[in-house]
């Protein structure tokens, strides 16, 4: 099912279901071994989902500014629910963010087990529980779902950086000047908007917006933990 998905979010659904088939495989094992896998796995999903969805998150916030051409978001009957729902939506993305391409490139190889990143260590701590405890055959079913699930991770990495971007920054907004202000106030006044002390004024273009620092540190510091678990993999 997960090989016919055009919509991001059922896509990391049939993606879910493949991984709980990991995690039950390590609960029906039931050996020393297969229980701090488990508990290793269910850690290491936990960290790269989350990242996922505050990426696509973030990726709809960043395009914010642009319109697109698709007709096949145009035609959702959905369409304002969530910024980003399709899979070509992310088409030519890394043209537009870079750095939030490859932190979600490197989430999704981590869901499909790409060594040396953190999903292929998990998965391989399974597989090895389950040869050892005599599960062959279901192991070899367990590789099988993984190259199966690679299929359509490596899709999206694949229109995120091969395909052109249908997305055009909106005319309206390419000379255009933002404004702000900077006020002091005590809590009180600021509820009433009422005797403000004016600090600065601020003049700024579209480059100037960035994402805020709560997303930016969470995507980064979970992007990191992903990469660099081959270096510290005691902690």
């Amino acid at each position: 099912m997960g090989l016919t998905q055009f919509r991001i979010k059922r896509l990391l659904t049939y993606s879910t279901i493949s991984h709980v088939g990991f995690i039950l495989l390590a609960l029906s094992i039931n050996s020393i071994e297969s229980i701090q896998s488990f508990i290793f796995y269910l850690m290491q999903y936990s960290i790269s989902n989350l990242n996922a969805f505050v990426i696509l998150v973030s990726i709809g916030y960043s395009l914010y500014f642009y319109i697109s051409d698709s007709k096949e978001y145009q035609e959702l009957q959905d369409k304002n629910n969530s910024p980003i729902q399709l899979i070509s939506q992310l088409k030519g993305y890394f043209y537009i963010n870079p750095v939030l391409a490859l932190s979600f490139a490197t989430t999704i190889f981590s869901f499909a087990g790409i060594p040396p990143l953190l999903g292929f260590f998990a998965k391989q701590t399974i597989l090895s529980a389950a040869i050892d405890s005599g599960y062959i055959f279901i192991s070899l079913v367990a590789i099988l779902t993984s190259v199966v699930s690679g299929v359509y991770y490596l899709n999206i990495v694949k229109q995120m950086f091969f395909d052109k971007p249908d997305y055009k920054l909106n005319p309206a907004l390419d000379n255009i000047d933002l404004h702000a202000s900077i006020s002091l106030s005590s809590a009180k006044e600021n509820i009433n908007n009422k005797n403000n002390v004016l600090i600065n004024q601020l003049t700024f273009k579209l480059n100037n917006v960035v994402l805020s620092s709560s997303l930016s540190i969470t995507i980064s510091i979970l992007t990191l933990v992903i990469l660099l678990f081959m270096l510290m993999p005691q902690q």
